[in-house]
């Protein structure tokens, strides 16, 4: 294999098949891992995100690949200038000269200060890697990966940031019906998600997404062009009892967003989400409503503290139990964030699989 500076860029869709087809070969058969979306993975090739390949000086087989891509946004909020990278996956004999060459990149681009990742394309999209709980299978929206990509990362000079954990819980019976009113008499009210009015319960939820989370360290602003791209195709997922928000007084001050785990799916299509897999989907919906991936939650900070979240928990137990759901994921809580992780301990939770994303200097 090539080291530093073997990278070979994808440039047309043979590449782009080589991109992808590299995850079939690793994890054929492997039920645990549960691949990105072709279709996303290649709007972002169209799109102009650098991604490249490793082969095999041998055969030419590719045993690596990665995106090389950075963000402004990102860099602000971190203060240094970081090459991000993700989609990131090697054979293990190509560890080694995958990172190597990576790091090479990067320093020839002149103008960053470290690498960070797996990101796809940003933290608060996607990305990272499993540090624990490897016997239990990834889902939408999260990682898994074997234990060696711990080890490659660690022996190669990375270091954790941001480690957090994912979730499992039962659903079970009960939670308390919501108080109307608060003690100060304003008047509280759980709405639920409507698909004929989904475009616009998106854009109030990107507004409360943005400023629930931008006190968060890894945490960049999502725009509506970029919310509409993560959500493509939702309206044919979304069960609307698992999307709700909570008004105070009118105003919406804290949401959570749940969907159907389709993992079992998106495996057994490597992925792919076409047109055809799609309607397959549509027709076999009622098979993947027994477990729901919660996506992400959130209280505006002005109004954090005052039972919000325990509101609409329990509001999304007494749906989740309604609709036939057994059990519950969540994609990760930071280790940081000791209030969000206590309601999954709260339903009777558990952490499911240790996660973190690593950042090394150049």
């Amino acid at each position: 294999m090539t080291a530093a500076g073997g990278l070979e860029r994808v440039v047309d869709r043979r590449g782009l098949r080589a991109f992808l087809g590299l995850t079939d070969r690793l994890y054929a058969g492997e039920p645990r891992f549960v691949p990105p979306s072709r279709q996303q993975v290649r709007r972002w090739w169209r799109e102009g995100v650098p991604m490249y390949v490793l082969r095999d000086d041998a055969t030419g087989a590719v045993v690596g690949r990665t995106t090389l891509h950075t963000d402004a946004g990102f860099d602000a909020k971190l203060g240094r200038r970081c090459q991000l990278f993700g989609l990131t996956e090697f054979t293990p004999a190509a560890a080694r000269p995958l990172l190597a060459a990576m790091a090479a990149a990067a320093r020839a681009a002149g103008d960053r200060d470290a690498l960070f990742g797996p990101v796809a394309l940003l933290p608060n999209q996607s990305g990272g890697v499993v540090t624990s709980g490897y016997a239990d299978r990834g889902f939408i929206d999260s990682a898994w990966n074997p234990p060696r990509y711990v080890a490659a990362y660690e022996s190669c000079g990375f270091r954790r940031r941001f480690e957090s954990d994912t979730w499992i819980c039962p659903v079970t019976p009960g939670g308390d019906a919501p108080p109307r009113t608060d003690p100060d008499g304003a008047e509280l009210a759980v709405h639920r998600g409507d698909v004929r009015r989904l475009a616009e319960q998106l854009d109030l939820l990107r507004e409360l997404l943005n400023a629930s989370f931008a006190q968060l360290d890894y945490y960049t602003r999502i725009s509506a062009a970029q919310l509409r791209r993560q959500t493509d195709g939702l309206a044919y997922l979304l069960d609307e009892s698992l999307l709700l928000y909570l008004t105070r007084a009118g105003r919406p001050v804290a949401f959570v967003l749940c969907v159907p785990d389709i993992s079992e799916f998106v495996v057994r299509v490597r992925g792919d989400l076409n047109p055809v897999n799609q309607l397959r989907l549509l027709a076999l919906r009622r098979r993947y409503r027994r477990e729901a991936v919660l996506i992400v939650k959130g209280v505006l900070p002005g109004h954090q503290g005052r039972g919000y979240q325990r509101v609409l928990s329990a509001a999304l137990r007494r749906n989740l139990h309604a609709g036939g759901y057994a059990t519950l994921r969540s994609t990760y809580v930071g280790r940081d964030n000791p209030a969000s992780a206590a309601q999954y301990r709260a339903m009777g939770g558990r952490p499911l699989h240790g996660y973190t994303f690593y950042e090394k200097a150049l």
